[in-house]
């Protein structure tokens, strides 16, 4: 059914890069205008008239997943700390059926532009972007060619080659793990790139991969108890280090390593930063980074620039990468345990920028 209209916002279908201040991000595959974006660096219920009004819909698991949920929430905080805006986010039900109902409930609330956090939002996006034209949406994961529908993507796969390429280095005997949460395209492009990096430095090394649950569960972002399983076998089986893409099942990859006395590598946001847990922190060698939060901050930057009728970002029916070129990806250096492979660290990346190393996104 159609909502509520709300005034029709001055911002129309806007191609082009995105024009950002500092760096940030990185980017996936899609319909639509791409463009490669250089990126610069709780709420009311009822938004006031004229102010910028921001929803967020999460991802399973929501807010607190010390992972990919909490990174796009950091985003949507910078919005209201530098730009003003009156935030609102919501969480849906424990298996994400009620995604399509968030929307439609924020785009009815007055929140313009509304942003999907995850791939799973794309076909909900789709229909609720038709239902309301005259308000913008986002969509972490997912390309979109809808007139009013950003795509805000990353190429994990570049940022996980570097993983690969530093759990290599810290291996001795060069076996690795790698721990899915679902097997999916997405997050197959993480074991790609780390498959792809481990190998350009040991050809010969070993790399143990497991996905939690199939592709269309998404039970195996939110269960640490086999994220705990998975990477027990790894490290029985000799594994040194083991690097998930799992969100919240990653809580128990990092249980693994702590009780095997090896390492881990976390994924998202700097992982050895937000969780809380101490004993498990220095278990944690670095974090794939995946800057969603520079995504998210910078699509709510430009969808107020345009408004304002100052600099137009990316806003509808555009797909925007942030890549290792712009940093929307990389590796955290918190603990110093990557420090002493920063030179081989960068001429990896360096490669990839110059384009002398094309990482596969698939495995």
């Amino acid at each position: 059914m159609l909502g509520k209209r709300f005034g029709r916002m001055a911002v129309g279908t806007m191609a082009g890069a995105m024009l950002m201040a500092a760096a940030a991000c990185g980017g996936n595959t899609g319909g639509g205008t791409t463009s490669s974006a250089q990126p610069s660096a709780g709420a009311s219920d009822a938004p006031k008239a004229g102010a910028l009004k921001v929803g967020l819909a999460f991802d399973v698991g929501g807010r607190g997943d010390k992972s990919f949920n909490d990174a796009a929430y950091a985003g949507l905080e910078k919005a209201k700390t530098d730009l003003g805006a009156e935030i609102k986010d919501l969480s849906p039900a424990s298996d994400g059926s009620n995604r399509g109902e968030l929307l439609r409930q924020l785009a009815d609330a007055g929140y313009n532009p509304i942003i999907g956090v995850g791939f799973a939002y794309g076909e909900d996006i789709k229909k609720a972007a038709a239902e309301y034209p005259d308000i913008q949406f986002a969509v972490v994961d997912s390309a979109s060619n809808a007139p009013n529908v950003t795509g805000l993507l990353f190429a994990e796969e570049q940022g996980s080659y570097l993983a690969g390429v530093a759990a290599a280095l810290k291996a001795k005997s060069g076996h690795v793990g790698f721990v899915g949460g679902v097997e999916n395209d997405l997050i197959k492009k993480f074991e790609a790139g780390f498959a792809a990096g481990v190998k350009s430095v040991k050809s010969d090394a070993k790399i143990d991969v497991k996905y939690l649950t199939p592709d269309g569960d998404f039970s195996g972002f939110k269960a640490p108890d086999k994220g705990k399983v998975a990477a027990e076998k790894m490290f029985q089986d000799g594994a040194e280090i083991v690097y998930h893409a799992s969100g919240d099942s990653g809580l128990g990859v990092f249980q693994a390593a702590a009780a095997a006395k090896k390492k881990a590598i976390g994924v998202d946001s700097d992982q050895r930063q937000t969780i809380k847990e101490t004993d498990l922190q220095s278990v944690i060698m670095t974090s794939m980074l995946k800057r969603v939060d520079v995504g998210v901050f910078e699509y709510i930057k430009a969808f107020q620039g345009s408004t304002q009728g100052g600099a137009k970002g990316a806003v509808g029916g555009n797909n925007v990468i942030y890549d290792l070129k712009v940093d929307g990806v990389g590796l955290a250096t918190t603990g110093g345990e990557i420090d002493d492979i920063k030179d081989k660290l960068d001429a990896a990346k360096k490669d990839i920028i110059d384009g002398k190393i094309t990482v596969p996104a698939k495995p």
